[in-house]
């Protein structure tokens, strides 16, 4: 059957206008939904670049619970408690910044330099890099028992405090997705977990019903009901606990992606270094290692050398 020539010239004027005005509406419509960009969480710390110890700025304050969350300070034990809501910039936030700036080999001035404010800014997992005042994240500055008595010198991988762990009997883990989970994440933590997988000594799978799986996997929004809310968009993107809890959080107001994608985060390359916490890695001061704390946009890491020796040396 022959098709018959069509032309906008062959419509009658009205049906003519009533096309054009219509042309708008079916494209949007038709076209992918666009992520409208807000400004992340960390944005307060653009107004503070440049500060350092005697300053007295408003906003400091914040920038004293963004270090408090990430570990790196705590006036709960000092004398100087009192300033722990007030914007002094005193020795203990220069000490902290200090620390930070350290551990992610900027230059350990004390002040909130340009580089270190953009390190800041940067999307990343809402596990903090010091846990009850020890920070492992620095290269032979301390040790770590084993758990056989012996002192392992730590390189650039680091574990939680007492190094918890799977016990032998639960080296075959399984996992489940919590209710709201999309179905497009599921493929991107199954291939996560094959790559553990197949560099270790674990093997995983999917649990028949969620509430008897080891591993939790949900999206969430905010005050999520375990002590460590989102943030919303490009500041906190995950987080996952140690072991044996088993909770492995996504920030559900994040822009996510299914491999690599410009302006969005990829959800196996998250669910990588999520699953690295699971199993009892904290975060490394290695920026190619998964268990790097900051997580790119718009790109895919996968296993470091770093991820390997850590976790083969977590269970020696």
């Amino acid at each position: 059957m022959a098709f018959k020539a069509f032309s906008l010239l062959s419509l009658t004027p009205l049906l003519l206008l009533l096309l054009l005005l219509l042309l708008p509406l079916l494209s949007h419509a038709t076209s992918p939904k666009s992520h409208d960009k807000k400004s992340s969480p960390f944005e307060f710390l653009k107004h503070l670049q440049g500060c350092h110890k005697g300053d007295k700025i408003k906003g400091i304050h914040n920038l004293k619970k963004f270090l408090e969350k990430f570990g790196y300070l705590s006036y709960s034990h000092s004398k100087n408690n009192t300033h722990a809501n007030d914007d002094d910039f005193d020795e203990l936030l220069e000490s902290a910044i200090k620390t930070y700036q350290l551990n992610y080999h900027l230059n350990a001035s004390g002040t909130l330099d340009d580089k270190t404010v953009s390190k800041m800014m940067m999307p990343r997992c809402g596990v903090a890099d010091i846990v009850n005042g020890t920070n492992w994240m620095r290269p032979g500055k301390k040790g770590h028992h084993n758990g056989h008595g012996s002192l392992h010198t730590i390189s650039h991988y680091s574990f939680f405090p007492r190094s918890p762990k799977w016990p032998p009997s639960k080296y075959h883990l399984t996992y489940g997705f919590l209710s709201g989970t999309p179905t497009a994440a599921m493929n991107p933590v199954a291939q996560a977990f094959q790559t553990w997988a197949s560099r270790t000594h674990f093997t995983f799978s999917q649990a028949q019903g969620v509430s008897n799986a080891d591993i939790k996997i949900g999206f969430h929004r905010g005050d999520h009901g375990d002590g460590y809310p989102f943030d919303g968009t490009e500041g906190i993107l995950a987080h996952a606990f140690a072991p044996t809890d088993g909770r492995f959080h996504y920030d559900a107001d994040e822009s996510w992606s299914v491999g690599v994608t410009p302006g969005a985060f990829d959800l196996q390359t998250v669910a990588l270094h999520e699953i690295g916490h699971l199993l009892g890695l904290d975060h490394s001061e290695v920026e190619g290692a998964i268990m790097y704390a900051y997580i790119p946009e718009g790109a895919a890491k996968g296993l470091h050398t770093d991820d390997i020796q850590g976790i083969k040396a977590l269970y020696i």
